[in-house]
């Protein structure tokens, strides 16, 4: 991983090939959208009650002037774009290999890549650390109150903040997902600015325990172990294997294939499965 100085720079003077095109903005509007296809796959954005998942991270590449959501896009916003998530809402990103992690805003479509569940801004990239090509183990967690609020307050305009990193802690993390951890402040944080303003985001930069893991590739959600057999007698000469989904008032089946140790790995085996007509796989880590 190079230094977050070096990447800096690199990201300052990459931020001059960009050229903007299509409507202007028009501000930020509540936003979920259609089914959409890339690459091969159906995407279907939703409103999330809940949203917790671990995978993959890239890179916003941005061309147009306006996010799916109307806000103007800025390389240098605390921002990120989904391809499901409601738009705008407000999430945890944790970068799993070093533990940085910040509350970032979601407000535009993407990544175009199945295999990733995020794509972050240059300035995002850099303030948690990535790798000089964006990609790296995340962990995104939905912040349901906050983004409710800020769902109510779109009315009055809510602005995009770039903010400045204020201030750093440490907190233990449990495995992925979990959400667990107790916080101990090592320089001392502003105060959380979401009551005045759920769109206002501080730049804060918590460290947490890293806990990166092996990548697998995933397909989710059969209802019965059969429908999940069917799927994996597809994937012969794969190292694949079902796994049960507990969570709500029933029990799902997961299909993955893995582990594997390397991005390139992962992505080949989802291509694979892409090739051999599954539909809906995912990359996450465990």
């Amino acid at each position: 991983m190079i230094g977050r100085g070096v990447f800096a720079a690199v990201l300052a003077l990459s931020g001059c090939a960009h050229h903007y095109a299509g409507p202007p903005p028009t501000g930020a509007t509540f936003t979920v959208g259609q089914p959409y296809q890339s690459q091969g796959e159906w995407l279907y954005p939703r409103v999330f009650n809940s949203y917790d998942v671990t995978g993959l991270s890239d890179l916003t590449q941005e061309q147009n002037q306006a996010t799916a959501d109307g806000e103007a896009y800025d390389p240098d916003a605390i921002a990120a774009a989904s391809p499901v998530l409601q738009l705008p809402c407000i999430v945890t990103i944790t970068n799993l290999v070093n533990g940085y992690t910040m509350d970032v805003r979601v407000n535009d479509r993407g990544p175009d890549d199945p295999g990733r569940v995020i794509a972050v801004t240059p300035k995002v990239a850099s303030l948690l650390g990535f790798p000089q090509d964006g990609v790296v183990e995340v962990e995104v967690s939905l912040k349901v109150q906050q983004t409710a609020a800020l769902d109510a307050a779109l009315g009055q305009g809510p602005k995009l903040t770039a903010a400045p990193v204020v201030g750093i802690t440490a907190q233990s993390l449990g495995p992925p997902g979990s959400g667990g951890g107790a916080v101990q402040n090592l320089t001392p944080t502003e105060n959380d600015t979401a009551a005045a303003d759920p769109g206002a985001l501080s730049g804060a930069v918590t460290v947490v325990a890293p806990s990166p893991g092996p990548l697998y590739v995933q397909v989710p959600g059969f209802g019965s172990p059969r429908d999940a057999d069917a799927t994996l007698n597809q994937l012969y000469g794969m190292n694949a294997f079902v796994v049960p989904a507990f969570g709500g008032d029933r029990t799902l089946y997961d299909v993955r294939v893995g582990p594997f140790h390397s991005v390139a790995d992962a992505d080949a085996a989802l291509q694979g499965l892409l090739q051999r007509g599954i539909s809906d796989p995912e990359i996450i880590v465990r």
